[in-house]
Formats: structure tokens, sequence, C-alpha cells
């Protein structure tokens, strides 16, 4: 199927009982069984429910991968994909990449022993330089959050399958509509699907997919002893965001590169953070894989103070100030105080992410509103 037809029909199975289209919330904690060990399949809700294993069936079809493990969020299956490691492991991650990832590595994983190091994946040679007999994970991000850094996915993959170790990129930006890393090389796929997957704002969840039939085994077991599991309501609502994720995808993108366009050529803004320009350092393997650029977007402005960020922050009437992306609804965030406020600053400074840095998640609205919106905002911020 193509992936407009995989996006409607993946993991829906009209229900056998009433014939309903649509995957029915199964509100249940447990099930009857018909003689002890004798069941249809699903035991308690933690281990096994019918509308996340739909959910989890379509994960795996839109991915281009054979096994989907839906979570209570992205962290948790980040969280999960930690638990394959033992004290003593080492794991080679991005230097650019989600607060939230920066904080569960180094505030809670560097706690039992597993060793971390942070570097520009820009590069896959410094990867190769921190590889030793105690890797096992490459964890990559690309576009990274928030600075929209590329990784070569390729490139990773097969440095990680020279040296055994296991990759897994986290795709929340890019969405399975305009990347799919398992077709790449990695390992594992990792998404916060409280973003693009979700798409409305509305649900917490996050999602892993991958190939092997024993890594799958390996984290089912987490999942299911670990019990950070999502709630049959909340995979009912990410099945539903599924359905119109290549028509919201092709609509980020196209609002994406104008707002980008138009940033770019704005005279007080000093520079634009998007892989969809050739003068980005990744455009080209962004291109090689990617199949268009998506609707995430930072910047800074000139006049590079606090006050000028915080009255363009302040100053926006449809970018909503909010944490989070990939709604429908267009959202700005300033980084240093929200989404990466527990990487140290002089950690964030080094990789190139300042105080005054601007990111927008674009939404699906008319992209001549989102303009004037920011537009608008600019010209208070430079006046203030």
């Amino acid at each position: 199927m193509k992936k407009a037809t995989q996006y409607i029909h993946a993991g829906a199975h009209p229900d056998p009982s009433t014939g309903a289209i649509m995957t029915p919330i199964y509100q249940t904690s447990t099930y009857v069984q018909e003689a002890p060990g004798v069941n249809k399949g699903f035991e308690y809700a933690r281990s096994q429910n019918p509308t996340r294993q739909a959910l989890e069936e379509a994960l795996a079809v839109i991915e281009e991968g054979k096994f989907g493990l839906a979570f209570g969020s992205g962290v948790a299956a980040t969280d999960a994909v930690m638990k394959l490691l033992k004290p003593g492991d080492e794991v080679i991650a991005a230097s650019d990449m989600y607060g939230g990832t920066y904080r569960l590595f180094s505030k809670i994983y560097s706690k039992f022993g597993i060793v971390f190091h942070y570097v520009d994946m820009g590069a896959v040679d410094n990867i190769e330089t921190k590889i030793n007999a105690n890797t096992k994970l490459i964890w990559a991000e690309t576009p990274t959050n928030p600075l929209m850094n590329i990784a070569d996915i390729r490139g990773i993959a097969a440095v990680a399958q020279q040296h055994k170790i296991l990759l897994c990129v986290d795709n929340t930006f890019a969405s399975p509509a305009l990347q799919n890393p398992l077709s790449l090389g990695a390992d594992i796929v990792m998404h916060s699907a409280t973003k693009y997957l979700g798409g409305h704002s509305d649900v917490i969840q996050g999602a892993l997919v991958m190939n092997d039939q024993a890594l799958r085994d390996e984290l089912y077991f987490i999942q299911k002893s670990c019990g950070a599991v999502p709630g049959p309501m909340d995979c009912f609502l990410v099945l539903r965001g599924i359905k119109t994720l290549g028509i919201r995808m092709e609509r980020h993108c196209q609002n994406g590169a104008a707002i980008a366009h138009f940033l770019k050529a704005h005279p007080a803004v000093k520079k634009v953070y998007w892989p969809g320009f050739e003068d980005h350092p990744g455009h080209a393997i962004a291109k090689s894989q990617m199949k268009d650029f998506g609707g995430m977007i930072s910047f800074e402005l000139k006049l590079d103070t606090m006050e000028a960020a915080r009255a363009l922050l302040s100053g926006t009437r449809l970018f909503s100030l909010a944490e989070s992306l990939g709604g429908v609804e267009s959202l700005i965030n300033h980084p240093a105080s929200m989404t990466h406020a527990s990487i140290p600053r002089e950690e964030r400074i080094k990789n190139g992410l300042g105080d005054t840095l601007i990111r927008l998640s674009v939404g699906i609205e008319d992209a001549e509103d989102l303009i004037a919106d920011l537009d608008h905002a600019i010209q208070l911020a430079i006046t203030s």
C-alpha cells in the first residue's frame, strides 16, 4: 500500500461484534478467561489491550517496521530503551537533543553507571572516535531539537552495524511521513507520539518501532514489567491522529517552507535554522533521507537581547507560547527557559543553543496569517 492509504487503514479492523469501523476503546483492566490459562489473547490490560494492539500494529506499518510498542510518553519509550543496558555500558548521544532526553540520561541513568558521550552527529567520524568495547547504544536525533541539525542515518547505521552497536533514532521532528530510519539501517525508532502522530495537542504518548523479533520481545518484557503503558483512550486518539498524518504533514511542510523563507529574508532576523535551505550544512543529507523538510524552525534576531526575545515571544497572536510541537495549531517556544531548561547553560551555549534562540512549531493555519503574526511580533521586538 502507498503511504496515504497506510495512514487510513494500518491497524484498522472492523469490530467483529458490531462492525464498527473505528477501533473501539476497550476500557477494561482485565479479561474473562474460559479456563485457567485459556483466553482470547488478552489477560491483563497492562500486558495487552486491543486498542493498544491496533495502534502498535499501525505504528509498525507506517514506520516500515515489523513491531510497534506504545508507551505512556516519549520519555517512557526512551526509558525502556535505556533499560536494555547495564552498569558500565556506554552510550554515544547527540550533543544537540531534546532537553528531557538529556535530563533522563544525565540525571537518572548516569547514577546507575551508564556512561554517556555527547557528540556533534553532523559528522560520523565524531561518533567513531568515541566507540570502544563498552559502547552498546548510539542515540541519534534528526532533525535535532531545537537547532535542526541533521545526522546521516545511513552512515551512522553502517558504523553501528560494523561494531555491533544498537542504533536508536528519535524520529519525532520528522514523523514517519517524512523519514523512516529503519529503512535507513536503524535498529529502533523512537517517537514522542504526543507530537505529529497525535497531531492535536490532546494526548501524551510514546512509541518504539523495530524489526528484530528478539529485540521486540526484550522491549515488550520491559514494557509489561515496568508498566509505562498508555491507556486505551490515549491509544484511540493517536490512532485517529495517524489517519490524517499524511495530509497534515503536507500542510506543515508547505507552511514551514513559507515561514522559513520569510524569516530568512527579514532584515531583523540574524539566522534561521531549517534544513530546507541549500546553505544548511546538513541539507544534502536531509534531502537524501527525508521526503520534505518539516514544519519545525528555529531562529535568532539581530537584536540579540533577552528583552527583544521576550517581546517577540509575548507578542504573537496566532503562535501560542507553549511547550510541545506537532499540533495543528502553531506554537512558539523559548528553549533556554522551557524545553531545554534542564540542560546547564554552559552546555547549551557550547552546543550552540543560545539564550535568545526561538523555536517555532508551524501549524496548518493559513500561511499568510502566520507570517503576518510573526511580522507583527518582530516589529514589537525591535521597537521594544
